[in-house]
């Protein structure tokens, strides 16, 4: 582990060391999109799915209910918020079709994470923003994707159509929390499909309060 990734694993130990035990009940109220998202994974019968940045593993769950013929996979650097999952995975009973790993965003590899050489469906909610190698993140779930898989992606956008008094309090709160939405987002995923032959849907949300986006390998 580097010593970038190292830091940031303490950073989000300590942030999350408490609020990991009731981050989900207030998350749901403002990050809107996920449960859009999960709904348009679509994985093929038998297919592997791997969320980037799993956190308390809420998504997981959802999906592989939603998903039952799949096989789904995350990874998280904070150990505390997978302490959180484990548990969470267990109590709904779904530890068979859920594997969790620790690891890092900007450089993981989902061989060695899950011995998934590619994957259907690579899944983003809310954690580009959160990442410090947030680009680096992008172009390793884009390489990983098997022949008609695809990456999903859901994060804060920029407020184009919102007010900006809104948008600077809103941005305030968040940066508390050292979550940095990431302007130049539709710039870089245009550049990440460009380099590795992929389509791409981008799609903002709520008047820009969310952007959406889909790269898929054809």
């Amino acid at each position: 582990m580097t010593a970038m990734a190292h830091d940031q694993r303490a950073l989000m130990d300590d942030v999350y060391a408490l609020h990991r035990h009731f981050y989900d009940l207030t998350r749901k109220f403002y990050l809107v999109g996920r449960d859009q998202l999960i709904r348009n994974l679509a994985p093929p019968p038998g297919g592997t799915v791997v969320e980037v940045g799993c956190g308390t593993a809420r998504n997981l769950i959802v999906a592989a209910k939603a998903w039952p013929d799949a096989r789904f996979h995350g990874f998280d650097i904070s150990e505390a918020m997978l302490a959180t999952a484990r548990k969470s995975v267990a109590r709904t009973g779904l530890s068979d079709r859920i594997t969790l790993a620790q690891g890092d965003a900007g450089t993981f590899d989902t061989a060695q994470l899950f011995r998934l050489e590619q994957v259907d469906r690579v899944f983003m909610s809310y954690t580009l923003s959160m990442i410090p190698p947030w680009q680096e993140a992008i172009e390793r779930s884009a390489a990983s994707l098997a022949p008609g898989g695809g990456l999903h992606i859901v994060d804060f956008g920029q407020y184009e159509r919102l007010p900006a008094l809104l948008k600077r309090l809103h941005f305030k709160s968040l940066n508390d929390f050292h979550v940095c939405p990431r302007r130049e987002l539709p710039a870089v995923l245009k550049r990440v499909a460009e380099d590795h032959g992929l389509t791409l849907k981008f799609t903002p949300l709520y008047r820009g309060y969310a952007w959406s986006a889909v790269l898929e390998r054809r």
